[in-house]
Order: structure tokens, then sequence, then C-alpha cells
């Protein structure tokens, strides 16, 4: 598939804002009393989450032939995840704001609730971006059973990260740090046992089963294009092997060895910055490396054609 820039800033981007959301909903929901001055660090959450997600939505209309008509999307959610992971996107929006707005009862009493609901909503948002891939039968690699949790776990580590930068205090960090450690080394074993499975596993269909000829092993006499057309464009990109790999061994050293790294240096020396900057910035680049490879390395059955 065709790895479209605005898809993969999209993806990446505000991942790891719906992430942090979810990081900061569970530790208002479940957590203790705020400590000294931890409000502050919450508002700033709040707002970087909502920067790093809208310019992922924003970078997403680059892909939308007709911008002014996304509208129209929101009322397919009964049949599409694109739609819903619009209405759960609008709804995790409409629940930040609220967590920061005047509110006629105290804050105290509804900022529990809220925080739960803005965790379960990025959830949500985050599984439909997940399951708009996992749901296509046409592209096999999409449809494994992998797919869904690396999303959400690409969302929890990354937004993970960005939100224990954030000056948090030091029980806070004690928690969370160890509990990133863990994440970060389950991400890349789930990662390489994606890769060898889509590896070892070849389409389910031939090209005999596409032109109607199965159990017959058809050569092709003549391209059926003398030019590029858009499924070839868009459904037949191919990356080479050889590179392939060298983006997966950068892909692994960006998201996991080196925030491995910087967590056990933050752990070690008890001083979390500048390590947890590091590691939250190679993560996310990470992260977009991983994400063209999802797309690049996607073979759609329509190719079987060409």
């Amino acid at each position: 598939m065709n790895p479209a820039l605005s898809v993969i800033l999209f993806t990446t981007l505000s991942g790891t804002g719906y992430g942090l959301w979810l990081w900061l909903g569970l530790r208002i929901a479940l957590g203790p009393r705020a400590y000294d001055f931890e409000p502050i660090g919450w508002f700033f959450a709040l707002l970087l989450g909502a920067v790093l997600t809208t310019i992922g939505i924003v970078a997403s209309l680059w892909h939308l032939g007709k911008p002014l008509r996304v509208w129209r999307a929101f009322t397919q959610w009964r049949t599409s995840w694109m739609s819903r992971e619009g209405v759960m996107a609008v709804a995790t929006l409409a629940v930040a704001v609220l967590m920061v707005a005047p509110l006629p009862i105290p804050h105290e009493i509804v900022q529990r609730p809220l925080a739960a609901l803005l965790a379960v909503c990025a959830l949500g948002t985050i599984c439909s971006t997940a399951m708009i891939y996992a749901s296509l039968k046409p592209i096999p690699a999409w449809r494994h059973p992998l797919v869904l949790p690396g999303y959400i776990g690409f969302a929890l580590l990354t937004g993970g990260l960005a939100f224990a930068a954030l000056p948090q205090p030091t029980p806070v960090l004690r928690f969370a740090l160890p509990v990133l450690l863990v994440l970060t080394i389950a991400m890349a074993i789930l990662k390489l046992a994606y890769w060898r499975a889509i590896d070892a596993k070849p389409l389910p269909q031939t090209r005999g089963d596409a032109i109607g000829l199965p159990n017959r092993k058809p050569s092709v006499f003549e391209r059926p294009h003398t030019e590029a057309n858009y499924l070839t464009k868009e459904m037949g990109f191919v990356v080479a092997r050889k590179h392939a790999r060298k983006m997966r061994v950068f892909s692994l050293l960006l998201f996991a060895a080196l925030p491995i790294l910087c967590i056990a240096l933050a752990i070690a020396t008890s001083r979390p910055w500048p390590w947890l900057d590091i590691a939250t910035l190679c993560a996310i680049c990470g992260a977009f490396l991983e994400r063209w490879l999802f797309f690049a390395q996607a073979k759609h059955l329509v190719t079987l054609y060409y």
C-alpha cells in the first residue's frame, strides 16, 4: 500500500495524543489525590494531547478528496469504523474540554468520573483507528490479530512517555517508569512477532484465483498497462526486502532500544529529565517509521491482477 505521509502523521501523532489522555485519565480516576502543583501538569497534559490530536486530524484531511464533506462521514457510524473513529474523537475532545471548563458543581465531585470517561473515550478512539485497518479483508497483513494490540500498545508507549516527561511527583514516576519499561519490551516482542508472521504467511489467494483459474499457475504475457494507474500507485507499492530489514532495525532502535536505555538511566540516576524527553522523541520517531512499514509492506489482493 502507498504509505501516505498524511495518514502516517495522523496515526502517529493522534495515537500519542490519545495515549497521553488515556494515561492522564487513569492517573486521575484511579490514583491518589493530586500532589502539590500536580493539577498544573494535568492541564499541560490536556493541552499537549489536544495539540497532538489536532495536528494529526488536520494532517489526515490532506488525504481526503473533498474535506468539506467530512461531516457526512459521522452519519455512517453503524457500519464504518472510520465514522466511529470520528464520533469517538469528538466525544473524547468534548470530555477533555469539560475537564478544564468552569462547571456549576465543584470539580472535586466530577473530576474522577470525567477522567475515567476521558480514558474510556481515548481507548475507544484508538481501537476505532486500528479497526479501520484490521477490518479490511483484501489486505491480509492488516487482518493479523496483533494489529489491534499493536495500535493500543504504541499509543500507550508514546503517550505514556510524553505523560512521564511532563513534571510529575516522585511517587507517580516510581510507578510509571517500571510500567513503561515493561511496556517498551513488550512492544518490541510484539512487533518482531508481527513482522515474522507477515513474512512467513503468503497471500491467501493466487494469481490463478484472481483471473478465475483456480489451481492454475498463469504467467504474464504482457503488462496490462503501458503506464501506472491509480491501483498500481495506491495498492502496488513495493519496498525492497533489504531496505525493509534496515528500516525495521532502525525502528526497533528508536521505539524500543533507546527508550529502554533512557528509562533505565532515569530510574538509576533518579533524574527523569532530560532522559524522558529523549525517550519520548525517539519513541515517536520509531512509531512513525514502524507505521510507514505497516503501510508499505501491506499487499492488496488487487495486485494479483498486475
